[in-house]
């Protein structure tokens, strides 16, 4: 069981740092389908779909976690794709907030 599913995103003060790379490797264990990309400095996925309604109902869900948690990805959203890029803006970088985001999005399609 992916323990980051049962934590909660919390603030970060623009004193706070992001993760280092190793800290970010260390974390891609608990969601290794997704990827850190460096020119975006952002965790990011690309999740596929059989159709737009498919799509569209995944994003929503999505929403629901942005939402829940105070934690809102960048969504790019076609006929049959959504890619998802998270970062934490007031770090400029990844923090735990976007693993806890992707494991409890991982956990939508398992």
């Amino acid at each position: 069981m992916n323990l980051l599913i049962d934590k909660q995103c919390r603030h970060y003060s623009s004193k706070e740092s992001a993760l280092s790379a190793e800290e970010i490797e260390k974390l891609r264990s608990a969601t290794p389908a997704w990827a850190y990309d460096s020119s975006e400095n952002a965790l990011v996925r690309v999740f596929a779909f059989d159709d737009y309604y498919q799509t569209i109902g995944f994003v929503n869900k999505v929403a629901e976690i942005a939402h829940q948690e105070d934690h809102h990805p960048q969504l790019l959203v076609t006929y049959n794709q959504c890619r998802i890029s998270y970062n934490t803006h007031t770090v400029n970088g990844v923090t735990e907030n976007e693993f806890i985001c992707a494991a409890k999005i991982d956990q939508l399609l398992s």
